[in-house]
């Protein structure tokens, strides 16, 4: 049984908020600013600012976390991210949105690399044992995938608003925006809920890298060079692939990922039993390495079929090193150094990430092939090989042995 089991409830609801605004601010983004008459190019470098500026924040609440309790800082990031969609609403000229944009919490890509992520994984590692930890990242991760799979539907009702009430698009866009200001609001109000001192800070409040620092960065750098793979096989890359060789419709093509991304969600909870069977290290490696192969393969299938069947498995299996990777970072390294752990390993994924799809683009641009799908997939394979060797013999500490007991004294006599 889970202890602090309200407390974790509240983690849950802020990452559905959070993921909830995030779905549906990463569809309308582009169309917005279009709308605002902001050049192609311009909405690029707005998308990039906001990662960008994410990014440097993150890293630098982890890094800074140390000197303040984790509830005062989460309560901040949740009136940042009301200010930003204030922000987005009431500017339309460029340089003020790029302004809001890299101070803001706006994310482009739906996924959760924001300021919010690296004190809630620290937060949710203190609430609940290390036995129960890897099941409690399991249902972070799958209620963020879930919910945000909601909020991209809700994308779509702009326009309908549009034509129901007579309002402009750009006002109904903009009512989005301050939508996910409320959110923020609401989300602070349940962060309040927090305790303002966790049962650990009574003894060590959050500090910097110390005694963990080599692992950390070792993991880092490793799944940096797993996140660069991943760029060349975002879902665009790939839907545009799709539809270079086998013309595949747009209506299609949401279907299918739509079941991709259920299989990747449910993949979270079957990733508990086996981490809870083989460790974490070799569930993130024995779950990933054939989702990579199912990656390399799929360019050499000769219909599309095959290639569906691959895209389906690899779903089923590529996002089981997800939780287990979150609850894997704060099992190795100690209590109060957790937060500066997770955005050191969580910023330069999100980095290396933006690096490849333009890559990708390139090499769909000059062949259709599907050299990124190989590309990609092979650097995943080396990632899973290198994590393997590397951490193999590294446990957490519900996989360790326990110590021997002592014999009772005057056992040995005779």
């Amino acid at each position: 049984m889970i202890r602090n089991a309200s407390h974790v409830g509240r983690l849950l609801v802020t990452r559905g908020l959070r993921a909830f605004g995030d779905g549906y601010v990463s569809l309308l983004l582009p169309a917005y600013l279009i709308d605002l008459g902001l050049s192609p190019l311009e909405v690029g470098v707005v998308a990039t600012t906001t990662l960008l500026g994410s990014g440097i924040l993150t890293l630098g609440v982890g890094l800074g976390a140390h000197r303040y309790h984790y509830r005062t800082v989460l309560l901040a990031a949740a009136m940042l991210m009301a200010a930003t969609g204030i922000g987005f609403a009431s500017f339309s000229g460029f340089w003020p949105l790029l302004v809001v944009a890299f101070v803001g919490t706006l994310n482009p890509s739906s996924g959760d690399v924001s300021v919010f992520l690296p004190l809630e994984h620290a937060v949710l590692s203190r609430l609940v044992d290390d036995r129960q930890r890897t099941a409690a990242f399991a249902r972070y991760s799958l209620v963020g995938s879930l919910v945000a799979a909601v909020g991209s539907l809700a994308a779509g009702l702009p326009p309908l608003a549009a034509g129901a009430l007579g309002v402009s698009p750009r006002a109904a866009m903009q009512a989005m925006f301050v939508l996910y200001a409320l959110l923020g609001c609401v989300a602070a109000i349940v962060y309040r809920g927090l305790p303002r001192a966790l049962a650990a800070d009574a003894h060590a409040r959050p500090a910097p890298l110390g005694e963990a620092r080599r692992k950390v960065y070792a993991l880092a750098a490793l799944f940096s060079l797993d996140s660069f793979g991943g760029g060349f096989v975002v879902q665009s890359m790939v839907a545009l692939w799709l539809y270079q060789r086998f013309e595949l419709s747009l209506a299609a093509a949401g279907s299918l990922f739509f079941w991709t991304g259920a299989l990747s969600a449910l993949s979270y909870l079957v990733a508990v039993r086996i981490a809870g069977r083989i460790g974490l290290v070799n569930t993130m490696v024995y779950t990933h390495l054939p989702s990579s192969l199912c990656l390399v393969a799929i360019p050499f299938m000769p219909a599309l079929a095959p290639v569906i069947a691959l895209l389906f498995v690899r779903a089923a299996l590529s996002q089981m090193d997800v939780p287990t990777r979150s609850s894997y970072v704060m099992a190795i390294v100690p209590p109060a150094e957790r937060a500066a752990a997770a955005s050191i390993t969580s910023v330069p994924r999100s980095l290396a990430s933006a690096a490849s799809p333009s890559l990708a683009g390139w090499l769909l641009g000059a062949s259709a092939f599907g050299w990124p799908l190989v590309i990609g997939g092979a650097l995943k394979i080396v990632y899973d090989l290198l994590l393997l060797a590397l951490f193999r013999n590294v446990r957490p500490p519900e996989e360790q042995a326990p110590a021997p007991r002592a014999p009772p004294p005057g056992a040995g006599r005779a």
